[in-house]
């Protein structure tokens, strides 16, 4: 299936991605950004705050956004 992922970390993009079927918004993340910490992101599926065990479903939209803004103190 397909969702819009919108990636706000560095240079940022949006792009039509396609998931498996029953993949979670934890899943989605692990696959895109890899190793870093949730907790050092605002993470929306249709603009709305999830759980990170919300399944997504065909055309939704997320987006994951840093906390906090590489060199910002």
């Amino acid at each position: 299936m397909k969702v819009l992922l919108i990636n706000n970390d560095g240079a940022g993009f949006a792009d039509y991605v396609d998931v498996q079927d029953n993949t979670s918004v934890q899943d989605l993340f692990n696959q895109r950004i890899g190793a870093a910490r949730e907790s050092n992101y605002l993470i929306r599926v249709n603009r709305l705050p999830v759980p990170r065990d919300q399944i997504l479903q065909e055309g939704d939209r997320i987006s994951i956004t840093p906390t906090k803004i590489e060199g910002a103190s």
